[in-house]
């Protein structure tokens, strides 16, 4: 079988360099292959190691006071959130600071695509730290049902239809991490230009027939658009995940680590297991887990329903679950 979900881990956008990262205490990616999730890695919701920085940043399951960027008054622009700014726990305050969130994170993703260089450059900032305080609302609501389903009620009706698939697609993928209790170091790395994969999503898609959104949300489970690095525990390797046999099988003669091979292998993996007349069945090849299926459909649907979300979660950070609470691997 192809792969071993590196985990809800989020990307570091800003680091310059490749690195490796202890988890102090236990790391857990978010994400989970083949039905391995022994060592907890999920992409989107895992915590637990050290940031970029070298610090271990709080813990983002405990309560604690509504920041400013919460708080702006109505008709101001709100200030950044900082990356760690306390998330509310009042579902009222939750639906305002995920409304304020959201539009302000699609403004700077217009700006970002009209005056910017998606194709070469880093994101700019206001992208990353919105992106980061957005997974952080959702990652909340994942480990809090009852605030969720309030909190939705409140929410305008197009954003709440986004609000439940994030969460639902998290808690799918969190229940196949067992979050780790030892050290345990994850090779992370930026990842290549947003829309350079863009490019090698839609090359792939031609080539092959499997619809770029499809792929692009398998590489963000997966290894949130390459920035994870580390070979999973079962020894799945590279940007889409996949072990050694499998690659033999379908990686065409390419480099398993190089994103371009990768992503064409995944393509041909997906096509020659029924996508795209079945991405269901092609998708339970790709990681024997229903729960990885619905994850990654439902992902694909906000890519397709607005194309800033691609861009969005391509700006989320990664997180590993560990027995000591859930913690930031990277980000700003």
């Amino acid at each position: 079988m192809v792969a071993s979900l590196v985990g809800l881990v989020v990307a570091i956008s800003g680091c310059a360099t490749s690195q490796s990262a202890a988890s102090q205490g236990s790391a857990a990616q978010d994400s989970a292959s083949q039905g391995s999730a022994a060592q907890g890695a999920l992409q989107e919701a895992a915590p637990s190691a050290v940031p970029g920085q070298g610090t271990t940043p709080p813990s983002e399951t405990s309560p604690a006071k509504e920041s400013a960027h919460q708080t702006t008054p109505a008709g101001q622009v709100p200030a950044l959130p900082s990356p760690d700014a306390a998330i509310p726990t009042d579902p009222s305050r939750l639906a305002r600071s995920l409304t304020t969130t959201t539009t302000e994170l699609r403004r700077a993703i217009d700006a970002w695509r009209r005056d910017g260089d998606p194709g070469r450059g880093s994101p700019p900032e206001p992208v990353v730290l919105l992106a980061l305080h957005q997974q952080r609302i959702y990652r909340y609501l994942v480990l809090n049902p009852k605030v969720a389903s309030r909190t939705y009620a409140r929410l305008p009706k197009a954003l709440a239809g986004q609000a439940k698939d994030n969460v639902t697609a998290g808690r799918d993928l969190r229940s196949l991490v067992r979050p780790i209790s030892g050290a345990v170091k994850f090779r992370v790395q930026p990842p290549k230009p947003a829309d350079f994969l863009l490019g090698h999503f839609r090359h792939a898609e031609r080539r092959f027939g499997v619809e770029w959104e499809v792929l692009a949300a398998v590489m963000f489970v997966e290894t949130k658009f390459g920035r994870v690095r580390s070979p999973s525990h079962t020894g799945a390797k590279g940007p889409m995940q996949f072990m050694p046999g499998t690659w033999a099988a379908y990686g065409m003669g390419g480099d398993i680590q190089d994103t371009r091979d990768s992503l064409l292998a995944a393509a041909n993996y997906l096509r020659a297991s029924g996508a795209p007349r079945d991405y269901r069945r092609a998708l339970y090849a790709y990681n024997h887990s229903q729960a990885y299926v619905d994850a990654v459909l439902l992902h694909t649907r906000q890519i397709k329903q607005d194309i800033r979300n691609y861009y969005a979660y391509y700006n989320w950070q990664v997180f590993v679950v560990t027995t000591r609470g859930d913690r930031r691997l990277t980000g700003p």
